[in-house]
């Protein structure tokens, strides 16, 4: 059963931006100047939206002199994916379960 923290994840990664960036950080890892040039974001906008993924525990960051690093915390993306294939395998299982009119 999907949880409030598998929706509120899911809201997350929902934004394309996000998206995008959530998907280059499975490659590497990526300081912010990386990510402006692989997005085209404005710096700003990239920034925030790096810190609604920061927050939701997506990714984790790592200073490095005047640059920080973000990385992607795969055991979140795991989670949910474990919660995806449980509820496709709870589908499966029911698939021929109707509740009567």
């Amino acid at each position: 059963m999907m949880t409030s923290v598998d929706t509120d994840l899911i809201r997350v990664l929902a934004d394309p931006l996000r998206l995008k960036i959530v998907n280059l950080l499975a490659h590497e890892t990526l300081c912010t100047t990386h990510l402006v040039e692989e997005t085209g974001a404005k710096q700003t906008n990239l920034s925030n939206h790096l810190r609604v993924l920061r927050e939701a525990g997506v990714v984790e960051t790592e200073p490095c002199g005047r640059f920080t690093y973000y990385r992607l915390r795969p055991d979140v993306i795991e989670a949910l994916a474990g919660a995806f294939a449980e509820l496709a395998a709870t589908a499966r299982a029911t698939a021929d379960r109707k509740r009567p009119c």
